[in-house]
């Protein structure tokens, strides 16, 4: 039985690449898309398809259609950090497995929400398989040897196309797992990149990836100076977040087949050995 997929944040750049790749995959594509009001067009062209756009002032009267349609279908989000919490709501009322993609929004409320509901959803800062397990990486780092850096300085600089308005969600998760071990740090601190040249210049992203990519440095310097630690994932383009996201659609509609589903992150994802 086909697995159906409402892919929601079309026509934006990621919306487009992560509904290209759930149909070079093998996922069906519901032609609907949760979008903002802002958008102007009503319907988009994507991977074949012609993909009607639903805004909040017609969604609520749409999505018993679609839902009636497609039984089952599953949604990624990967739309504004400000609709995080809304959208959240919204797959909730209408019981929408899904999978959020989209960083920012107030995430304490969003974890509350699916946690009360035990609403099945794969929620993480980031979809790059990858990069989850580098996180994964640097929080056993954490627990295992807390002291390890004691002293220690850090400093955080990521680098995203200007039109990312929130501050990574991923190097937030990152220095937490930092801060876990006593350095003095929080993710107000991070610096954020959105100029082009300095994307370029300072942090090395090739100008024709500038409006996709994600290039994140972490450095440690000991209190006198004389040692250096640094950890680097520059991500260049969007394909990886893609794919990640269709393992978790994947994933996701296993658990649901099993009759386990529940909220669930890209480390449970990574852990059932299911990415490709």
């Amino acid at each position: 039985m086909a697995t159906f997929v409402m892919v929601n944040g079309i026509p934006g750049n990621m919306g487009k690449i992560v509904a290209e790749t759930c149909v070079a995959r093998g996922l069906e594509l519901v032609p609907f898309s949760l979008t903002g009001e802002q958008i102007v067009e009503n319907e988009s062209e994507v991977a074949g398809k012609t993909i009607q756009l639903l805004k909040p002032s017609n969604r609520e009267a749409r999505i018993g259609e679609v839902l009636a349609k497609y039984p089952g279908l599953i949604a990624v989000d990967f739309t504004h950090p400000t609709a995080v919490n809304d959208n959240a709501k919204f797959y909730v009322a209408h019981k929408i497995p899904f999978v959020m993609g989209t960083t920012g929004g107030d995430r304490e409320a969003l974890m509350k929400l699916v946690q009360e509901k035990n609403h099945p959803s794969v929620i993480a800062p980031n979809m790059a398989k990858q990069i989850v397990a580098f996180q994964a990486m640097i929080e056993w780092l954490s627990k295992t040897f807390p002291t390890a850096f004691d002293g220690y300085k850090l400093s955080v600089v990521e680098s995203h196309q200007k039109t990312k308005a929130d501050t990574s969600g991923t190097a937030k998760a990152v220095v937490k797992s930092f801060e876990n071990m006593g350095l003095d740090f929080d993710a107000s601190r991070i610096e954020k990149v959105r100029n082009d040249q300095e994307s370029m210049e300072r942090m090395g992203v090739p100008e024709e990836y500038l409006s996709g990519h994600a290039f994140h440095t972490y450095s440690l310097d000991s209190a006198d100076g004389t040692v250096h630690f640094e950890f680097r994932h520059n991500v260049c383009g969007r394909k990886i977040y893609a794919e990640g996201s269709v393992d978790a659609v994947n994933f996701l509609a296993a658990e649901l087949a099993k009759g386990s589903a529940k909220p669930f992150n890209m480390m449970d994802v990574l852990h059932s050995g299911t990415m490709r």
